[in-house]
C-alpha cells in the first residue's frame, strides 16, 4: 500500500478554496486526469457526498473508476474521503485547509493500494509515482483555478 502526501499554498481565501474543493463535481471541468465526477448522493447539510469517479491513466492508455464518500467538516474544514466500491483495493484519505495570512495551506495525504494479478512491484511502485502526481495536479489544478482570477 502507498500512502503519498502533498501539500500547497493558494494565493485565495480559506472559505474560496474550500468551497472549490468541495465541489467535486466540476473538477473534470479544470483537472485534465479525470473524465467524469458524478455526486450521486448529498446530504441536505452537504457534510456527506458520495460522488463516481472515472480516473484516466494516459500511460496506460485506461481508466480507473471508483465511488468515495466524503465527509466534509465545514467548522473544522477538513474532509476525510473512503472508498466505497471500485477498481482500487484500497483508497482513503484527509484533505484539510487552513488559513495562513489571508492565503490557504491545503495539504492532501492519501492511502491507496491498486492490486493487479499476476503483476510484481515495479507496477505497485509505479502506482504510488502516479498517485503522488495526481496528488500534486490536483493540487496545482486548485491552485490556478482559485488564483486565475486575481
Amino acid at each position: 500500500m502507498a500512502r503519498v502526501s502533498s501539500s500547497i499554498e493558494i494565493n485565495g481565501p480559506l472559505e474560496e478554496v474550500y468551497t472549490l474543493a468541495k465541489s467535486v463535481e466540476s473538477f473534470p471541468e479544470f483537472m485534465p486526469d479525470l473524465k467524469s465526477v458524478r455526486v450521486v448522493e448529498r446530504s441536505e447539510d452537504g457534510a456527506r457526498i458520495v460522488s463516481e469517479w472515472v480516473g484516466i491513466v494516459k500511460e496506460f492508455k485506461t481508466t480507473i473508476k471508483w465511488t468515495e464518500e466524503d465527509i466534509w467538516d465545514d467548522a473544522a474544514k477538513t474532509c476525510v474521503f473512503t472508498l466505497l466500491k471500485g477498481d482500487y483495493s484500497k483508497y482513503s484519505g484527509k484533505w484539510q485547509f487552513t488559513d495562513v495570512d489571508g492565503r490557504t495551506r491545503f495539504d492532501s495525504e492519501i492511502e491507496v493500494e491498486y492490486e493487479v494479478p499476476l503483476v510484481g512491484a515495479l507496477i505497485k511502485g509505479l502506482i504510488a509515482k502516479k498517485m503522488k502526481e495526481n496528488i500534486e495536479n490536483m493540487l496545482q489544478a486548485v491552485k490556478a483555478k482559485v488564483e486565475e482570477g486575481k
